[in-house]
C-alpha cells in the first residue's frame, strides 16, 4: 500500500468515525426526548451499523492481522 493510500484510508476513517459518533448522538437524543420515530431511528441505527462495518473494514486494511 502506498503512503498515499495509507494517508487518504485513514482521513477517511476520521470522517467515518465523526459521522458514527455523530449517528450516536442523535440517537440518544431522539431517545432522550421521547419524540422518537420508529422508522426514523431503525433507519438512523442500520446506517450507523453500515458506517461501523465500513469502519472495520478500512481498520483491517490498515492493521492486517498477521499470524506469526
Amino acid at each position: 500500500m502506498t503512503e498515499d493510500m495509507e494517508q487518504a484510508l485513514r482521513a477517511e476513517l476520521a470522517q467515518l468515525r465523526q459521522a458514527h459518533r455523530d449517528l450516536d448522538a442523535a440517537i440518544a437524543a431522539m431517545n432522550e426526548t421521547g419524540k422518537a420515530d420508529v422508522i426514523q431511528l431503525q433507519r438512523l441505527k442500520k446506517k450507523k451499523l453500515c458506517l461501523k462495518d465500513r469502519i472495520s473494514a478500512i481498520e483491517d486494511k490498515l492493521l492486517p492481522d498477521i499470524i506469526a
